[in-house]
Protein backbone atom coordinates (compact mmCIF):
# COMPACT_ATOMS: atom_id res chain seq x y z
CA UNK A 1 0.00 0.00 0.00
CA UNK A 2 1.04 3.11 -1.25
CA UNK A 3 2.52 5.64 1.71
CA UNK A 4 -0.07 8.41 2.47
CA UNK A 5 0.46 12.09 4.49
CA UNK A 6 -1.63 13.08 7.50
CA UNK A 7 -4.39 14.95 6.51
CA UNK A 8 -3.66 17.76 9.48
CA UNK A 9 -0.45 17.80 7.51
CA UNK A 10 -1.84 17.91 3.80
CA UNK A 11 -4.61 20.40 5.14
CA UNK A 12 -0.95 22.67 6.43
CA UNK A 13 0.76 22.89 3.75
CA UNK A 14 -2.34 23.42 1.28
CA UNK A 15 -2.92 26.41 3.18
CA UNK A 16 0.53 27.55 3.04
CA UNK A 17 0.74 27.34 -0.58
CA UNK A 18 -2.87 28.86 -1.21
CA UNK A 19 -1.50 31.97 0.93
CA UNK A 20 2.10 31.75 -0.73
CA UNK A 21 0.33 32.18 -4.31
CA UNK A 22 -2.63 34.74 -2.86
CA UNK A 23 0.59 36.87 -1.81
CA UNK A 24 2.51 36.99 -4.80
CA UNK A 25 5.73 34.92 -3.83
CA UNK A 26 4.15 32.42 -6.70
CA UNK A 27 3.12 34.73 -9.07
CA UNK A 28 0.46 33.27 -12.05
CA UNK A 29 2.58 31.89 -14.55
CA UNK A 30 5.19 31.24 -12.37
CA UNK A 31 6.29 27.78 -11.88
CA UNK A 32 6.67 26.44 -8.35
CA UNK A 33 10.23 24.43 -7.09
CA UNK A 34 10.20 20.66 -7.58
CA UNK A 35 8.67 18.67 -4.89
CA UNK A 36 12.09 17.81 -3.72
CA UNK A 37 12.74 21.46 -3.24
CA UNK A 38 9.48 22.21 -1.58
CA UNK A 39 9.84 19.19 1.01
CA UNK A 40 12.87 21.69 2.37
CA UNK A 41 11.01 25.26 1.95
CA UNK A 42 7.91 23.76 4.05
CA UNK A 43 9.77 21.53 6.65
CA UNK A 44 7.49 18.35 5.32
CA UNK A 45 7.85 14.97 3.57
CA UNK A 46 7.77 14.65 0.25
CA UNK A 47 4.51 12.73 0.10
CA UNK A 48 2.62 15.31 1.95
CA UNK A 49 3.59 17.88 -0.62
CA UNK A 50 2.58 15.61 -3.65
CA UNK A 51 -0.88 14.92 -2.04
CA UNK A 52 -1.33 18.92 -1.11
CA UNK A 53 -0.32 19.97 -4.66
CA UNK A 54 -2.44 17.28 -6.11
CA UNK A 55 -5.33 19.09 -3.99
CA UNK A 56 -4.60 22.76 -5.54
CA UNK A 57 -4.75 20.87 -9.30
CA UNK A 58 -7.80 19.41 -8.49
CA UNK A 59 -8.80 23.16 -7.04
CA UNK A 60 -7.81 24.78 -10.25
CA UNK A 61 -5.00 26.99 -8.34
CA UNK A 62 -2.31 24.87 -9.84
CA UNK A 63 -1.53 23.15 -13.39
CA UNK A 64 0.94 20.36 -14.27
CA UNK A 65 2.60 20.55 -17.65
CA UNK A 66 4.83 17.76 -19.22
CA UNK A 67 7.68 17.83 -21.49
CA UNK A 68 11.15 20.28 -21.33
CA UNK A 69 9.84 23.20 -19.07
CA UNK A 70 7.40 21.61 -17.83
CA UNK A 71 6.16 21.35 -14.32
CA UNK A 72 3.54 22.53 -11.64
CA UNK A 73 2.63 26.65 -12.55
CA UNK A 74 -0.16 28.82 -11.12
CA UNK A 75 -3.08 29.55 -13.10
CA UNK A 76 -5.07 31.43 -10.85
CA UNK A 77 -3.84 33.89 -7.67
CA UNK A 78 -6.81 34.19 -4.85
CA UNK A 79 -10.07 32.92 -5.96
CA UNK A 80 -12.77 33.88 -3.37
CA UNK A 81 -11.79 30.02 -2.05
CA UNK A 82 -8.65 30.92 -1.04
CA UNK A 83 -9.56 33.90 1.94
CA UNK A 84 -10.14 31.19 4.46
CA UNK A 85 -7.02 29.27 3.99
CA UNK A 86 -4.62 32.78 4.24
CA UNK A 87 -6.48 33.79 7.05
CA UNK A 88 -5.46 30.98 9.12
CA UNK A 89 -1.54 30.96 7.99
CA UNK A 90 -1.47 34.60 8.28
CA UNK A 91 -2.77 34.76 12.05
CA UNK A 92 -0.85 32.13 12.75
CA UNK A 93 2.11 33.41 11.44
CA UNK A 94 1.52 37.26 12.56
CA UNK A 95 3.47 38.14 16.11
CA UNK A 96 6.77 36.07 14.44
CA UNK A 97 6.25 37.67 10.95
CA UNK A 98 6.49 41.59 12.59
CA UNK A 99 9.25 40.71 14.88
CA UNK A 100 11.41 39.68 11.78
CA UNK A 101 10.40 41.49 9.41
CA UNK A 102 11.47 44.73 11.43
CA UNK A 103 14.90 42.99 11.81
CA UNK A 104 14.83 42.34 7.70
CA UNK A 105 14.74 45.97 6.80
CA UNK A 106 17.50 47.20 9.51
CA UNK A 107 19.58 44.41 7.57
CA UNK A 108 18.91 45.34 4.43
CA UNK A 109 19.72 49.17 5.82
CA UNK A 110 23.15 47.91 6.99
CA UNK A 111 23.95 46.41 3.86
CA UNK A 112 23.03 49.35 1.74
CA UNK A 113 25.26 51.20 3.98
CA UNK A 114 28.14 49.27 3.66
CA UNK A 115 27.22 49.08 -0.12
CA UNK A 116 27.46 52.74 -0.32
CA UNK A 117 31.16 52.54 1.17
CA UNK A 118 32.48 49.68 -0.34
CA UNK A 119 31.31 49.16 -3.97
CA UNK A 120 33.48 49.77 -6.88
CA UNK A 121 33.52 51.25 -9.95
CA UNK A 122 32.46 48.06 -11.89
CA UNK A 123 29.97 47.07 -10.04
CA UNK A 124 28.15 50.73 -9.87
CA UNK A 125 28.29 50.09 -13.85
CA UNK A 126 26.27 46.81 -13.04
CA UNK A 127 23.93 47.94 -10.58
CA UNK A 128 22.81 50.50 -12.86
CA UNK A 129 22.78 47.90 -15.52
CA UNK A 130 20.23 45.99 -13.06
CA UNK A 131 18.20 49.17 -12.85
CA UNK A 132 17.64 49.29 -16.07
CA UNK A 133 16.71 45.77 -15.76
CA UNK A 134 13.94 46.39 -14.03
CA UNK A 135 13.08 49.85 -15.52
CA UNK A 136 11.73 47.84 -18.50
CA UNK A 137 10.54 44.43 -17.40
CA UNK A 138 7.32 43.69 -17.40
CA UNK A 139 5.03 43.87 -14.80
CA UNK A 140 4.36 40.91 -12.46
CA UNK A 141 6.72 37.98 -12.54
CA UNK A 142 9.38 39.62 -14.69
CA UNK A 143 9.23 42.51 -12.04
CA UNK A 144 9.68 40.67 -9.31
CA UNK A 145 12.55 38.54 -10.58
CA UNK A 146 14.41 41.62 -11.91
CA UNK A 147 13.77 43.27 -8.38
CA UNK A 148 15.49 40.27 -6.45
CA UNK A 149 18.65 40.44 -8.94
CA UNK A 150 18.89 44.42 -8.14
CA UNK A 151 19.05 43.68 -4.52
CA UNK A 152 21.44 41.00 -4.58
CA UNK A 153 23.53 42.92 -6.75
CA UNK A 154 23.73 45.25 -3.75
CA UNK A 155 24.25 42.96 -0.85
CA UNK A 156 27.35 41.61 -2.95
CA UNK A 157 28.69 44.99 -3.36
CA UNK A 158 28.27 45.28 0.63
CA UNK A 159 31.04 41.91 0.71
CA UNK A 160 30.03 40.85 3.90
CA UNK A 161 28.99 37.09 3.92
CA UNK A 162 27.94 36.89 8.13
CA UNK A 163 25.27 39.45 7.29
CA UNK A 164 23.86 38.52 4.09
CA UNK A 165 23.71 34.82 5.36
CA UNK A 166 21.68 36.19 8.14
CA UNK A 167 19.48 38.23 6.24
CA UNK A 168 18.84 35.01 3.52
CA UNK A 169 17.80 33.23 6.76
CA UNK A 170 15.71 36.06 8.09
CA UNK A 171 13.92 36.08 5.25
CA UNK A 172 13.14 32.56 4.63
CA UNK A 173 11.17 32.57 8.24
CA UNK A 174 9.11 35.38 7.00
CA UNK A 175 8.54 33.51 3.72
CA UNK A 176 5.05 31.46 3.84
CA UNK A 177 6.62 29.04 1.21
CA UNK A 178 9.04 30.55 -1.12
CA UNK A 179 12.50 32.22 -1.59
CA UNK A 180 11.12 34.47 -3.03
CA UNK A 181 9.95 38.27 -1.97
CA UNK A 182 6.22 38.39 -2.37
CA UNK A 183 4.63 40.84 -4.97
CA UNK A 184 1.06 41.36 -3.80
CA UNK A 185 -2.35 40.87 -6.19
CA UNK A 186 -2.71 42.49 -9.49
CA UNK A 187 -5.33 44.80 -7.89
CA UNK A 188 -2.32 48.21 -7.11
CA UNK A 189 0.69 46.18 -8.33
CA UNK A 190 1.02 48.19 -11.51
CA UNK A 191 1.28 51.66 -9.06
CA UNK A 192 3.00 49.76 -6.63
CA UNK A 193 5.83 48.82 -9.48
CA UNK A 194 5.80 52.30 -10.67
CA UNK A 195 6.55 53.67 -6.89
CA UNK A 196 9.08 51.05 -6.54
CA UNK A 197 11.07 52.56 -9.93
CA UNK A 198 11.31 55.65 -7.84
CA UNK A 199 12.87 54.12 -4.53
CA UNK A 200 15.17 51.84 -6.57
CA UNK A 201 16.30 55.06 -8.66
CA UNK A 202 17.06 56.56 -5.15
CA UNK A 203 18.49 53.91 -4.10
CA UNK A 204 21.27 52.88 -6.50
CA UNK A 205 21.94 56.70 -6.80
CA UNK A 206 22.85 56.70 -2.97
CA UNK A 207 24.90 53.49 -3.04
CA UNK A 208 26.63 54.97 -6.35
CA UNK A 209 27.56 58.23 -5.39
CA UNK A 210 28.28 56.93 -1.76
CA UNK A 211 26.19 58.26 0.05
CA UNK A 212 25.80 55.77 3.20
CA UNK A 213 23.05 57.17 5.41
CA UNK A 214 21.04 57.91 2.46
CA UNK A 215 21.40 54.46 0.99
CA UNK A 216 20.88 52.91 4.63
CA UNK A 217 17.29 54.56 5.16
CA UNK A 218 16.20 54.35 2.01
CA UNK A 219 16.82 50.66 2.11
CA UNK A 220 14.80 50.22 5.77
CA UNK A 221 11.79 52.01 4.15
CA UNK A 222 12.08 50.30 0.48
CA UNK A 223 11.54 46.78 2.15
CA UNK A 224 8.70 47.63 4.19
CA UNK A 225 6.68 47.04 1.49
CA UNK A 226 6.30 43.35 1.99
CA UNK A 227 4.89 43.94 5.62
CA UNK A 228 2.83 46.07 3.98
CA UNK A 229 1.52 43.67 1.47
CA UNK A 230 0.71 41.16 4.10
CA UNK A 231 -1.09 43.67 5.97
CA UNK A 232 -3.49 44.37 3.12
CA UNK A 233 -3.63 39.79 2.82
CA UNK A 234 -4.75 39.60 6.46
CA UNK A 235 -7.52 42.53 5.79
CA UNK A 236 -8.74 40.73 2.62
CA UNK A 237 -9.08 37.94 4.43
CA UNK A 238 -11.06 39.35 7.09
CA UNK A 239 -8.16 39.27 9.87
CA UNK A 240 -6.87 42.86 11.42
CA UNK A 241 -3.31 42.11 11.83
CA UNK A 242 -2.26 43.07 15.66
CA UNK A 243 0.31 46.18 14.99
CA UNK A 244 3.11 46.31 17.36
CA UNK A 245 5.38 48.91 18.63
CA UNK A 246 8.24 50.56 16.70
CA UNK A 247 8.81 48.32 13.47
CA UNK A 248 9.35 48.37 10.14
CA UNK A 249 8.66 51.77 8.54
CA UNK A 250 5.90 52.40 6.14
CA UNK A 251 7.30 52.07 2.90
CA UNK A 252 6.05 54.77 0.50
CA UNK A 253 5.52 52.61 -2.09
CA UNK A 254 3.06 50.76 -0.53
CA UNK A 255 0.98 53.08 1.46
CA UNK A 256 -1.21 54.27 -1.03
CA UNK A 257 -1.55 51.37 -3.54
CA UNK A 258 -4.13 49.20 -3.60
Amino acid sequence: MAERAPESRVDEVEDRLVTAVAVGEYLPGSRLPPERELTGLLGVGRVTVRAALARLVDRGLLETRRGRGGGTFVRTQWPDSSSEAVGRTMTARWAGIRETADAIALLHGALATAAAERIADDERGALRARLEDFRVAESGLAKQQADAVLHRTIIDAARNDVLAATLAGLESQVSIAAPAHLWGTAEGMAEMEARALREHEALVDAVCDGATVTAGQIARRHVGIDLELLERAMLRAGQVPARGQGGVEPSSRASSAS
